[in-house]
């Protein structure tokens, strides 16, 4: 099979390479998928750089790159129902502790990771479902409901946050949602109440005239930015839904006012989420998507091989949307 592999760090064009490799097998208790998309995540893209503190080399002789992907079950392992072959689905959780990822025409994998796509969802959305779909469908209504309550939600035109927009005025909720001036009309389509330039000086004022009584939920992709604004606008009691800090990953925390806030800091990594919160987190986004109100945002497709292109675009700021690619 025709696959995309790394073996060291570096960047794309540095370290990502077309290869072949013998087609795998559905061991016991897997699927065989043939792979239709590939999605391409931020964390891909640090995977590959070796940017996480203190790995210094990749885990295994080299990597099948890409967690997110969907495709049609080919084969099934002993053990698992042979009614699967066929099936529709999508992956999470690809290249999660494993070599081989969704970067490549096949992948095997344990069938609870290859979920069947319902019928109304198509092939190119199932793919944005792994890391981005179940990130905001976990950080959105992994606490108590949000029905009449205000969400914030920071980067609401990036893949994560473009989702959590759209899940949680579906469960109910005002949306105030931050975002770049020309990403405005974006996220309002998505259904935010209100939408807020997150370069503003006067943001945690603005979001305060919007919000007397504070947020009670803020879905947040900078913890170590924004903390301090947080801090601010939060009602007490409230909760912070944060899942990257990118900007800032050992920020300085503003214990005090959050002490005396009581605010509950709520950190989502999708990848070691326990069963019982990531099967309620699928069972929300297909019954969202089912009810006509989650359309999932793709910022581009790219053909195969065009993965490099993909990875340095992840790289940049300002993407609306998932990065997938056509495989």
């Amino acid at each position: 099979m025709r696959a995309i592999c790394y073996d060291k760090f570096g960047t794309a064009a540095q370290v990502l390479k077309i290869t072949d490799l013998p087609d795998p097998r559905a061991g016991h208790g897997e699927v065989l998928v043939k792979l239709t998309y590939s999605g391409v995540n931020p964390s891909d893209v640090k995977s590959r750089l070796g940017s996480r503190p203190g790995v210094t080399k990749p885990a295994f002789d080299f990597i099948v790159p890409h967690s997110d992907g969907s495709g049609v079950i080919t084969a099934v392992g002993a053990g698992v129902d042979p009614a699967r072959v066929g099936q529709r689905v999508w992956i999470w959780n690809g290249q999660w502790g494993r070599a081989l990822g969704t970067m490549a025409e096949f992948i095997a994998i344990p069938s609870a990771q290859a979920v069947h796509l319902p019928d109304e969802i198509s092939l190119q959305a199932g793919a944005t479902f792994g890391i981005p779909g179940l990130t905001a469908a976990q950080c959105v209504l992994g606490g108590n409901d949000i029905k009449g309550q205000t969400v914030l939600v920071s980067g609401g035109a990036g893949a994560v946050g473009h989702f959590a927009v759209q899940i949680a005025k579906w469960a109910g909720a005002q949306v105030i949602a931050t975002a770049s001036l020309k990403n405005w009309d974006h996220v309002r389509a998505a259904g935010a109440d209100h939408v807020l330039d997150y370069n503003s000086a006067e943001l945690s004022e603005e979001i305060k005239v919007l919000c007397p009584n504070g947020v009670d939920r803020s879905i947040e992709l900078e913890f170590g930015a924004n903390i301090s604004l947080l801090a601010k606008v939060m009602r007490p009691l409230g909760t912070i839904a944060a899942y990257g800090s990118a900007i800032d990953l050992n920020p300085e925390i503003p214990f005090g006012p959050l002490l005396f806030k009581a605010l509950k800091i709520d950190i989502s990594l999708i990848y070691i989420l326990d069963d019982a919160p990531r099967n309620n987190a699928i069972n929300n986004l297909h019954q969202a998507f089912a009810d006509g109100a989650l359309i999932p945002s793709i910022d581009e497709v790219y053909d195969f091989e065009a993965c490099i292109q993909a990875h340095e675009k992840v790289e940049q700021a300002g993407r609306r949307g998932a990065s997938l690619i056509k495989l």
